[in-house]
């Protein structure tokens, strides 16, 4: 800085800090933060709509709370006691009323006295009495110790700011005591009693399950598609939407909706397509009040003759809410928009020649009297001949009615308030990359050529490689949300979200094309296959991910990529670590849809203070099992990298911040006993 500049720096953070007491204090304060164990950091990617599972996995921080409670109670109280407690910490509300409608399974034990029941002193509440009161002393006890446990790497002012306000003095006066210090043992228990005896023991158990769900974890980062497949991804956003510090990097999947919610007829078409596919249409109803009757009728009128055999919803084998007359509907309904969809594509390639996806256009190549499919000089077997808004002259036009059809739906997501708010979440939370702690997050690719140099990539006429790239397709993005945008650059902004769902070059994508055509109207297999990019080839190379990693700026001895997109193929022998350790792929198959494919359901990658922890997913019955049974995601755990020493603020991004501070607070310390600046008392 000139000294110019460095003067109005002093001048602005002198109206913080007045004098050199102000300042002082503020140093000594950073200086102790930067000595605190590094927050936890808790990665997940393509979710997909499996919103039980997730919440879940965020309510046990990916096993890191069952651990905590492990290390306090693991000699005072038995694994079904530990399972319970647990529970009680994930579903509070849920399982204070099955307690009380049913008392305990099992009794609790005598802390210090493994497995020897307190029945006699302390039973679970059941019809109340004084039994209810021991049971909420004990349980409130040992919240405190797990609350205790999980807090005690933040600043007291960051607890501070977790805390419910209804119980925030309470709970903070509670967190600081030692139950070793006698003089205030009875100061800590009167203001247990006093709580039970007010009636808001429940309340208290709810606030501070809460509490510690929330300290579990520092930062979440979600590296990608939330939406799609799974029953629940409005529900995942709300959740999202309130959470205390997150981030995303957008998925393929989100794009869609991000399209489907500017306008993008391509999009729109593409995300009833998929929803009707998996049997899924509790997003778009429930969720987002999207207007399916049109569709259905149009769906049920077109194709009323027509068994739409090929166009079944994918149920799991056990699926009960879907009767044959529904299944049927979705079906026609799935081979109408699909139909649909390719006319609308088939358009936005002729209006955007330069994405040079003119390949794509396979309406054309349907022979309707032969019953073919030909294309470059070959036939092809069809599945499915039925086509009757298909008119051979025009193949690209819709009908009339398919015209109007697609007007009402487009203005049906337009006008969705719930879809645009969570939209904005997306926006406000979330960009194509970001780089934390040494660690490169992006959702699928980054563009490679096939010496795994970085490909340069035409975006609206200019072009871009690595970050760059990623950089303008995130400003693109948002253009066709801002009102300042000039119209023909928001439009080409609008088209674009299509392009980032099945463009070559996307790295949302990374194909040479999307073979949705050919899966599900072509006999010959040797059709469908999509050829991933070079990225894909070469990912496993540690010199290629270090190129990556150099690109983007990212430094430090121990720097990852870490992203999701393709599953890993576990069931198969594949591993999610990639390049030497320098890559890690946390795609292990959430959704339900991927089950087989994978072997597993989903992975999550923990970031604590001692280093990195993998964790392994299997398949999750039901949040209402969990909260009856006490069952969890059962987990295996796989250390990825440990650090030789346990990590503090000061080695992550935070504390390079909290350092730079810490310098200009020391210069203007400086300037106030050299007589730069005056001193004044604060007001």
């Amino acid at each position: 800085m000139s000294p110019e500049t460095d003067h109005r720096v002093l001048e602005l953070l002198s109206r913080s800090y007045p004098n050199v007491a102000a300042a002082s204090s503020e140093i000594i304060n950073l200086e102790a933060i930067l000595n605190l164990p590094k927050g936890t950091e808790h990665f997940m990617a393509d979710i997909h709509g499996e919103y039980e599972a997730f919440l879940h996995i965020l309510k046990n921080a990916s096993g890191n709370i069952k651990r905590k409670v492990k290390e306090l109670y693991a000699d005072t109280l038995s694994s079904d006691e530990l399972r319970e407690l647990c529970t009680l910490i994930y579903y509070p509300e849920q399982k204070l009323e099955i307690i009380k409608e049913n008392g305990p399974n099992p009794s609790p034990v005598r802390e210090g006295r493994k497995n020897t029941p307190i029945s006699e002193e302390a039973p679970l509440p059941n019809r109340g009495g004084a039994g209810e009161g021991a049971f909420y002393t004990l349980t409130l006890q040992r919240l405190i110790r797990v609350c205790q446990s999980v807090s005690s790497k933040y600043t007291r002012s960051k607890v501070r700011k977790a805390l419910p306000a209804e119980f925030a003095y309470i709970i903070e006066e509670l967190l600081h005591e030692s139950p070793s210090d006698d003089d205030k043992q009875a100061y800590f228990s009167r203001i247990i009693q006093t709580i039970i005896e007010t009636g808001r023991a429940d309340a208290f158990i709810i606030a501070l399950a809460t509490v510690i769900q929330q300290l579990a974890v520092d930062q979440l980062h979600i590296l990608g598609d939330i939406f799609d497949r799974g029953p629940g991804a409005h529900i995942i956003m709300d959740r999202l939407c309130q959470h205390h510090s997150f981030d995303i990097q957008w998925g393929n999947h989100d794009a869609l909706w991000m399209g489907a919610a500017a306008g993008n007829d391509c999009c729109i078409a593409n995300v009833l397509r998929l929803s009707l596919r998996y049997g899924n249409m509790q997003t778009l109803e429930d969720g987002y009040g999207i207007n399916l009757v049109p569709l259905a009728t149009f769906a049920m009128e077109t194709y009323a003759s027509d068994p739409c055999d090929l166009f079944g919803p994918r149920l799991d084998k056990d699926d009960t809410t879907h009767n044959e007359k529904t299944r049927r509907l979705i079906a026609q309904m799935h081979k109408a928009i699909s139909i649909i969809q390719f006319k609308l594509e088939s358009q936005m390639i002729l209006r955007r020649p330069e994405w040079q996806m003119q390949d794509r256009l396979v309406l054309q190549c349907i022979d309707k009297e032969r019953g073919i499919f030909h294309r470059d000089g070959q036939d092809y077997e069809m599945k499915d001949t039925f086509l009757p808004t298909l008119d051979p002259a025009h193949p690209f036009e819709l009908t009339p009615e398919e015209a109007e059809l697609v007007r009402q739906l487009h203005h049906s997501f337009r006008v969705s308030d719930k879809l645009q708010k969570h939209i904005k979440c997306l926006f406000t939370h979330g960009c194509m990359y970001a780089i934390y702690n040494g660690n490169l997050l992006f959702h699928a690719s980054v563009p490679l050529n096939a010496d795994g140099t970085l490909k340069e990539v035409d975006l609206n006429g200019q072009r871009y490689s690595g970050r760059e790239l990623l950089h303008q397709i995130g400003m693109t993005m948002r253009a066709a949300f801002n009102a300042d945008t000039p119209r023909e650059e928001k439009r080409f902004a609008k088209d674009y979200f299509w392009y980032l769902w099945c463009g070559q070059d996307s790295p949302l994508f990374d194909k040479d094309r999307m073979a949705t055509f050919e899966r599900y109207f072509l006999c010959d297999k040797s059709t469908h296959e999509e050829r991933k990019g070079y990225y894909y080839q070469l990912r496993d190379n540690a010199e290629v991910c270090d190129r990556i990693l150099d690109a983007f700026g990212v430094e430090g001895k121990h720097r990852h990529i870490i992203n999701g997109h393709v599953p890993v193929r576990v069931a198969g022998g594949e591993s999610p670590i990639k390049a030497d350790g320098r890559l890690m792929v946390i795609d292990g198959g959430l959704s339900k849809a991927y089950h087989n494919t994978t072997g597993i359901a989903g992975y999550t990658l923990v970031f604590h203070s001692r280093g990195f922890e993998l964790i392994q997913h299997e398949p999750f019955e039901s949040a209402d099992d969990a909260i009856r049974r006490g069952t969890d995601i059962v987990s295996s755990k796989q250390i990825v990298e440990l650090s030789g020493r346990r990590l503090r603020v000061r080695d992550t991004d935070k504390g390079r911040e909290l350092l730079s501070q810490i310098q200009e607070l020391k210069h203007l310390l400086y300037a106030y006993r050299h007589g730069i600046l005056k001193e004044r008392t604060r007001q």
